[in-house]
């Protein structure tokens, strides 16, 4: 393994509701032209030589556009409890011209790059979790799933397979009629999540609301269905009345946020209880 590689260390002391973090701005992968990053967020309990459960979160955007910032409070929320949390870049196409593929590959290389590096990171190789939201989901669903995709330059010795994970509806069915397949096509068959579920499958959590124009209810139902045959554990949490995007409303991201704080805990990820008075500043406050 080379030594880990950071092209460009910030770091910056983040207030909120009394914390401190430390974040490192961290090159992990050139590709072409483009240069990807993650923003590597600390517990403020940090200690060198002691390994944390760790978390990457994939932004959404339909493989098209969006930014790192979109998982900003979730990662904060976990850093306080003690995890390692990631932001992750990638390729998209209104930036790089890119298609939905690169942006998995570029995943799959973010996922091998922290547990390939876990040692200098202080990540536990063994506890990490990929998250994210629509597009974003899809990309972490897809590297605990699908097994092409893999960028030439990646060490393929390193598993990019998550442990657990996190996703707020996702893209998960690429197939005729699913999200994305005017640009997918044929590929779906090894590209969709929904179509390559084996056992095995990590522990998952997903947060969709009913009124989501995008990825129907029945889609992530039959998800969770296939999941459990396959012995796999899918925790579904139907949100009444809601669409596309929900959990950014401030609202949501408390409730969402407390459910994600529930499956962590239950993994044994994160220990003690939530943090209530935090996750109730998300709120919207009374008038």
């Amino acid at each position: 393994m080379k030594r880990l590689i950071i092209s460009l260390i910030a770091v910056l002391i983040l207030k909120s509701a009394g914390f401190t973090q430390t974040t490192k701005h961290i090159l992990y992968k050139k590709v072409d032209t483009s240069s990807l990053y993650i923003d590597v967020i600390y517990p403020k309990t940090f200690k060198p030589n002691v390994s944390y459960p760790a978390v990457l979160f994939f932004y959404g955007g339909g493989w098209y556009s969006g930014s790192i910032k979109q998982f900003e409070t979730q990662a904060k929320y976990f850093a306080e409890r003690g995890m390692i949390t990631i932001l992750v870049d990638y390729r998209v196409s209104a930036r790089q011209k890119t298609t939905p593929f690169e942006s998995l590959k570029d995943a799959k290389s973010a996922m091998r790059y922290v547990r390939g590096n876990a040692k200098e990171l202080g990540v536990n190789p063994d506890s990490i979790v990929a998250g994210g939201g629509s597009a974003g989901g899809h990309l972490a669903a897809a590297t605990a799933l699908i097994k092409g995709y893999n960028e030439s330059s990646d060490n393929l010795s390193i598993s990019c397979i998550p442990n657990a994970l996190m996703l707020y509806n996702p893209v998960i069915d690429n197939g005729p009629g699913g999200y994305g397949y005017e640009r997918i096509g044929n590929k779906y068959k090894d590209f969709s999540p929904l179509h390559n579920i084996e056992k095995g499958a990590p522990p998952t959590i997903i947060m969709i609301g009913t009124k989501d124009n995008l990825i129907p209810v029945a889609a992530v139902e039959y998800y969770k269905m296939t999941m459990e045959k396959v012995g796999s554990r899918c925790e579904l949490n139907l949100f009444e009345g809601q669409g596309h995007g929900f959990f950014n409303k401030p609202e949501y991201t408390a409730k969402t946020m407390l459910l994600a704080d529930q499956f962590l805990k239950s993994l044994g990820y994160i220990k003690g209880e939530p943090l209530l008075d935090m996750i109730k500043s998300y709120e919207t406050p009374k008038k």
